[in-house]
């Protein structure tokens, strides 16, 4: 159970036992003792409610990573769905400033979320840059099953924001770019490529 908590931290940085919880499917109590056993072999640290890696954490999530990619032989297959990752990233970016940013008046300006028709289209792509990625997530489940879970969490973030919490496009720990962000960190590390 460690390696999920260590790997989630890596992933997604500082972060609090509830957060944890979301990125690796573990209820909160597991992640809490699997924190503390991390602690105690000094992997990570707390500050106030949210743990980090320690320098040597880093390093040991490092070793158990490579041995979980090397002993899953899946190395290939996942170098091959990141590089359809890779396709649909500048893509994501582009929604997360069409979302951030309008234009208005020939110039960008904050999307104040005032037009629900600018909204409503934005949102549409989002939902065809999932749908096109679906297949991309499914291959890197097959890879190594821990990816499968970025799948439920980059739906049922979707979901909420279609469903009218604009929170989960890009203004949360919990929402679609944090996520496709986590992802994206977590399959450079996996593989050992420098960001």
């Amino acid at each position: 159970m460690p390696l999920p908590v260590l790997h989630a931290l890596r992933c997604a940085g500082a972060a609090t036992p509830t957060r944890i919880g979301a990125f690796t499917g573990l209820t909160e109590p597991d992640v809490e003792s699997a924190l503390i056993d991390l602690g105690v072999e000094g992997f990570v640290t707390r500050s106030y409610d949210a743990w980090s890696l320690t320098e040597a954490g880093r390093a040991e999530n490092v070793r158990r990573v490579t041995a979980e990619l090397e002993s899953s032989g899946a190395r290939q297959r996942l170098r091959a769905a990141f590089q359809k990752f890779l396709v649909l990233n500048p893509e994501l970016l582009d929604l997360c400033t069409a979302w951030q940013l309008r234009p208005q008046n020939g110039t960008l300006s904050v999307n104040d979320h005032t037009d629900p028709a600018y909204d409503a289209r934005v949102l549409d792509r989002f939902v065809d840059l999932d749908r096109r990625f679906a297949p991309v997530g499914d291959e890197l489940a097959a890879a190594l099953p821990r990816f499968g879970r970025y799948r439920v969490r980059l739906t049922g973030a979707l979901e909420r924001a279609v469903g009218g919490e604009r929170e989960f496009v890009t203004d949360s720990t919990a929402s679609y770019h944090t996520i496709w962000a986590e992802l994206h960190e977590d399959l450079l590390v996996t593989l050992g490529l420098p960001r």
